[in-house]
C-alpha cells in the first residue's frame, strides 16, 4: 500500500505551494482535494501583489512584503517545471482615494503625472494641478505587480505533478484520525489515507474539519472581467473598485466583500454596480463586454490575519485564514510552513498566526 510523509487537505494555490516546498525537501506528499485543484478561492482572485497596501493588517505585512519580493522566483520555478506561462505583470498601481490616505512607499501623482501614466483614467484637475477623479482627491502610484492566478494554479498543478506530488480529487476530508495524541489519517467521503504529518490548507472550509476547529469562514466575493474595452496598463485601485488588466487583454473588475455563507451565487446588481463603480473611473469601459462573472470564498479571520503552524495535536498543522491575500502569501507560506513542518528554524516571526490564538 502507497504510503506519504505528509498530506495537505487542500488543492488551492496555498496546497499546491507547500506540497511543491516540501517535495523539494524529499517528503512523499498527497494532495487531497475536496472539487478541482485550484478552482475555488484560488480561481475568483484577483491577483494583486499589494504587499504594502493599507488594507493589509500592520502584524501581516512583513510576512506580505517578503512574499511580494519572492514573486520573480516562485513564478520563475513554475514556469520552469510545467511549461506554462504566467502572466506576472509589474507595470504598477495607480491609488485614487477619497481620504489622500496612501501606503508610506506610494509616490503622488499630480494631474500630469496620472494622464501620462494612463490616458484612459477620468480626471479633473481640484484647482491645485492635483489629480481628483470623479471628485476624488488624491493619486498615487505604487510600484506593485499582479499574477493570473488561473494561469498560476495551472501551472502549479502541473509542476506538482511533475514533482511527484500525488493529489487525489473529488474527495472531500470529513475529519483527521487521532491515534495515542498524533495524526495517523485522515478519512474522507471514500476511503482514508495515512500519514504521520497532515497540513489543513482548506481554505473557507478548514473549520469544518475535526478534530480541532479553525475559526475560518467564508466571504464571498463576487468579480467580472470585460474584454474590448480601453487598454490599462496599470492596476487602478480605488474604494469602491479595482481593474487589473491582464496580458491578453481582459480587465478584472472586482469585488464586494460579503459574509454570505457558502453562497457562491453571482448576483446581477451587484456586477452591475462594480461595472458602474469602474466606468465611473474609466468611460471608455462602457464599449466593452462582459466575457466573465463569478463569485469565490475567500477564508476570513475574526483578526484578518492567516493561521499558520502547528495545532495542538502531533503533526497536525494548518496553512489557512488568508482572507484576500492567498494568492501574494502562496511563496513565504510554502516556506514558513516548510520550516516549521520540518522543525528548522523560521526566520518569519509566526507568533500572531498561530493557532492557538484563538484557544480560550
Amino acid at each position: 500500500m502507497k504510503s506519504w510523509d505528509a498530506i495537505i487537505i487542500g488543492g488551492g494555490i496555498i496546497g499546491l505551494s507547500l506540497a511543491i516546498s516540501l517535495r523539494k525537501q524529499g517528503l512523499r506528499v498527497l494532495i487531497v482535494e475536496r472539487g478541482e485543484p485550484g478552482r475555488e478561492a484560488s480561481h475568483a482572485a484577483a491577483g494583486m501583489l499589494a504587499g504594502s497596501g493599507l488594507e493589509i493588517p500592520p502584524a501581516l505585512r512583513p510576512l506580505a512584503e517578503e512574499s511580494a519580493r519572492l514573486y520573480p522566483e516562485f513564478v520563475h520555478e513554475l514556469e520552469d517545471e510545467s511549461g506554462i506561462k504566467v502572466d506576472l505583470r509589474d507595470q504598477g498601481t495607480i491609488l485614487i482615494s477619497h481620504e489622500g490616505k496612501f501606503p508610506e512607499k506610494a509616490e503622488p501623482l499630480s494631474l500630469s503625472q496620472m494622464q501620462s501614466l494612463e490616458p484612459q483614467l477620468k480626471t479633473a484637475s481640484d484647482g491645485r494641478g492635483r489629480p481628483s477623479p470623479h471628485g476624488q482627491i488624491g493619486a498615487a502610484f505604487l510600484n506593485e505587480r499582479s499574477v493570473d492566478p488561473r494561469a498560476l494554479t495551472a501551472a502549479a498543478i502541473k509542476a506538482a505533478k511533475h514533482s511527484g506530488v500525488d493529489i487525489s480529487s473529488g474527495t472531500e476530508v470529513k475529519k483527521v484520525s487521532v491515534e495515542d495524541g498524533r495524526v495517523a489519517a485522515v478519512e474522507t467521503d471514500k476511503t482514508s489515507y495515512a500519514a504521520p504529518m497532515v497540513v489543513n490548507c482548506a481554505g473557507a472550509w478548514a473549520g469544518c474539519i475535526g478534530p480541532e476547529r479553525f475559526p475560518v469562514k467564508p466571504i464571498k466575493g463576487q468579480m467580472l472581467a470585460v474584454v474590448a474595452g480601453p487598454g490599462l496598463k496599470h492596476i487602478i485601485r480605488s474604494e469602491k473598485v479595482y481593474l487589473v488588466p491582464r496580458s491578453d487583454g481582459r480587465i478584472v473588475i472586482g469585488s464586494t466583500l460579503e459574509d454570505a455563507g457558502y453562497d457562491k451565487r453571482v448576483e446581477a446588481d451587484a456586477i452591475e454596480k462594480l461595472f458602474q463603480a469602474a466606468t465611473d473611473l474609466v468611460p471608455g469601459l462602457t464599449a466593452s463586454r462582459q466575457h466573465e462573472a463569478w463569485a469565490g470564498l475567500r477564508p476570513g479571520t475574526a483578526d484578518e490575519l492567516p493561521i499558520l503552524g502547528e495545532t495542538s495535536t502531533a503533526g497536525y498543522f494548518v496553512a489557512s485564514g488568508h482572507y484576500r491575500d492567498g494568492i501574494l502569501l502562496a511563496p513565504i507560506t510554502a516556506r514558513v510552513m516548510t520550516e516549521t513542518i520540518l522543525g528548522k528554524p523560521c526566520a518569519q516571526d509566526l507568533t500572531a498566526f498561530s493557532p492557538s490564538r484563538f484557544k480560550s
